[in-house]
């Protein structure tokens, strides 16, 4: 709630001008709050630099003097409908706030969530948000990163005129380390209003971040659960087949950490059953244990991760802010990846005995509504004040009128806003362009700032090539194609991907189908072969076809619990009707999904798969004769033919508007869609209307979104 209201108004910054002034800039902007800090921050256009100093310093010293109750009653009710949002009206909503209930005590500032409850939301008053912005609100407690192409000694003249004269507050200590441990076993259950599928959550305490048992504990929750090697996939999913999936993780804070395991079963699994599964998981990873290899690859793809995280400017000022805020140094990368590299097997076999194997624990069961006899045995209900459903909430207790404060001094005139600079000069980038002999298009921009490549193979017809009485063909077939190749078994592709450090993912969309991939530069070459092999060689693995099928029919089922899902799904079939494809979800439906064979799959790969249909997007540190010289390869090995793409036809406009309601039984909040169908991209006026629809309903600064959000708090957005 505080931190909307570093949005509102400053002494010297009217209402709603933050937004304003830096979207007319061309920039965005956001903020938000995690369990021990806020973060904001803008992307703008250099010569509007010194203009979002100014808007920053406005808000941090000179806030307080502007707050009024009405922008503040406006904000309870945008953020009681952001918990609503996030939390109350969706399955499974209130995981978080049950295990931190369970293993932090009261008085831990991790026993309560980040969003409130609508108790304390309700009750908060402008005196709360004054004596909170004036406590911790200071520059001695803030980290400011500017990052990007601006001129270093006129920017600290900015920052040193803005900000400079902004009294710094208290001495501001870092927190200390509060780790939490637990005597006993705590289990718990919650009958979930939306959820489809019974979900455990298991919870054990360990370490907070960068202490030097999180970097093997993190390990330690890869190997367990991610790919097929992992014993708790070998278990939960493939032996015993209780779940679609099962994740293990560490989650370390500022001052705590947990271990972490989620698994949201098939229907009507018994959850009892997935308890003994998760033991029987760590009996096999003591008894088989893992390679320096495994441990290897994890270490390949952290370090591909990390690149990433630095490819923009954005990522690399929230890299530096954290860093400089919960390490002591912006420049911590280096040691923070020299920790990772450093991890060894007897380490993570250290920390298993440690923190994990014997360890007390919490579990939490959430089951659909009637269904308490799949919760673990022993389980007792845990207490959820649900909100009570009203025809108009009530509006805030707290006194109308503005809070009273005097304004704050300056040694000169805040209330003048920078002008901007002259507007920088872009130079786009060179995108070059290439053909192969057998009609396949590539484009790529050489980007040598850091050593990754990004490329993405894009195959048009997806979706539409489907039979509509056969939805789903296409996308279960860009998820088989992953499962092995010809040569590689479904783990030894799996391990062949993550010994490159490399990222390799297939999709489908409604026009095409995609296979992209991530990796290091010195990489390259390896990761095209793999690309090469899953595109030319699939495998057709009969096994993995039944549980991938299987995962699908649980995600669809899955789809049903949420309301965001359902009205997407009300809303397409509406607008398209029952005989355009696009009126049904890629993923396709219970029954089509049944009905499709293996057969079908091969099918659609050899009628529809052609260099033809494809372009090729490469992007990174890497040439284009190097880019071309890679692919040269499909010329012989992959034959062009003509594929015929479907053509329906755009349904007829509406003569008049239609009103449709889905009952969800106590809802907390309701989700509404009002729309059309738009202009193709192909269309004169599509441009124009985007610009336009970008004014109307776009942005954060969009006349529908301040109506309905900032004026009048009906909504979180």
């Amino acid at each position: 709630l505080f931190e909307h209201m570093m949005f509102q108004e400053s002494q010297h910054v009217g209402q709603d001008q933050f937004f304003k002034k830096i979207q007319q800039a061309g920039g965005t902007l956001n903020g938000g709050t995690s369990r021990d800090g806020t973060i904001y921050f803008e992307v703008i256009p250099k010569n509007a630099l010194e203009m979002a100093l100014w808007l920053e310093a406005d808000r941090l010293g000179f806030l307080r003097s502007k707050i009024t109750q009405e922008a503040f009653t406006n904000q309870q009710g945008v953020v009681k409908n952001e918990k609503r949002q996030g939390v109350d009206n969706r399955p499974y909503g209130y995981t978080s706030y049950i295990l931190s209930k369970l293993l932090y005590p009261d008085g831990h500032p991790y026993n309560w969530q980040v969003i409130g409850s609508m108790e304390d939301l309700t009750s908060a008053s402008l005196e709360d948000v004054h004596t909170f912005h004036k406590k911790w609100y200071r520059p001695n407690n803030c980290t400011l990163v500017v990052a990007g192409d601006f001129d270093k000694k006129l920017t600290k003249a900015w920052i040193e005129k803005y900000f400079g004269e902004i009294e710094s507050g208290d001495k501001v200590d870092d927190p200390k380390s509060m780790p939490v441990t637990l005597d006993n076993i705590k289990l718990a259950f919650h009958e979930d209003n939306f959820a489809k599928s019974p979900e455990l959550n298991m919870i054990i305490p360990t370490v907070e971040q960068y202490h030097p048992d999180s970097y093997a504990l993190s390990f330690l929750g890869q190997l367990m659960s991610y790919g097929k090697k992992a014993p708790m996939y070998k278990v939960i999913v493939e032996e015993k087949r209780l779940a679609p999936r099962a994740s293990g993780y560490q989650m370390s804070s500022e001052i705590a950490g947990e271990f972490r395991i989620r698994i949201r079963t098939f229907p009507n699994k018994n959850l009892s059953d997935v308890r003994t599964a998760i033991f029987e998981s760590f009996q096999k990873f003591e008894t088989e244990s893992f390679t320096e290899q495994d441990v290897e690859r994890i270490k390949a793809g952290t370090e591909t991760g990390f690149y990433n995280g630095l490819s923009s400017i954005l990522g690399k000022s929230f890299q530096m802010a954290r860093y400089n805020e919960y390490a002591g140094s912006p420049d911590y990368l280096a040691t923070d990846l020299e920790r990772i590299q450093a991890v060894t097997k007897e380490d993570i076999l250290r920390v298993y005995e440690k923190y994990i194997k014997d360890k007390s624990y919490i579990m939490t069961s959430f089951v659909p509504k009637d269904q308490t006899s799949l919760v673990v045995e022993g389980s007792e209900r845990f207490p959820i004040v649900e909100e009570a459903i009203l025809a108009k909430e009530k509006p805030s207790a707290a006194k109308a009128g503005e809070y009273k404060a005097e304004p704050i001094s300056s040694s000169f005139d805040r209330s003048v806003e920078p002008t901007h600079g002259p507007d920088p000069e872009i130079t786009l980038p060179d995108v070059w362009q290439d053909q192969l002999d057998n009609g396949l298009k590539l484009y790529g921009i050489e980007h040598r700032e850091l050593p990754l490549v990004q490329f993405s193979l894009t195959i048009r017809g997806g979706q539409l090539l489907d039979d509509i009485n056969l939805i789903g063909v296409a996308n279960l077939m860009s998820d088989i194609m992953m499962e092995g190749t010809k040569n590689k078994t479904p783990v030894e592709l799996e391990e062949a991907i993550d010994e490159l450090g490399a990222r390799i993912y297939m999709f489908t969309g409604r026009e095409s189908i995609g296979i992209s991939a991530n990796c290091l530069t010195s990489k390259f070459p390896e990761v095209y072969k793999l690309v090469e092999e899953i595109l030319l060689e699939p495998r057709w693995d009969e096994k993995e076809f039944k549980r991938i099928k299987r995962e699908t029919l649980e995600t669809i089922h899955q789809r049903k619990a949420n309301p965001g899902s359902i009205s997407s799904s009300v809303f397409n079939r509406l607008v398209y009707g029952e005989k355009h494809i696009f009126g049904y979800s890629t993923i396709g439906t219970p029954e089509s999904v049944e009905a499709i064979t293996l057969e079908n799959l091969k099918n659609y790969y050899k009628n529809y798969f052609s260099p033809s249909l494809i372009h090729i997007t490469i992007v990174g540190d890497i040439s284009q004769k190097q880019a071309v010289q890679a692919f040269e390869a499909l010329e012989e090995k992959w034959a062009a033919m003509d594929v015929a793409i479907p053509e329906y036809p755009i349904p007829a406009p509406r003569t008049k508007a239609g009103v449709y309601f889905v009952d969800v039984p106590n809802a907390k909040q309701s989700i509404i869609r009002i729309g059309n169908l738009g202009l193709a991209y192909i269309e004169p006026d599509y441009y124009p209307a985007y610009i336009m629809n970008y004014k109307l309903g776009g942005c954060i600064n969009s006349i529908v979104n301040m109506i309905l959000r900032e004026e009048k708090g009906y909504t979180y957005g």
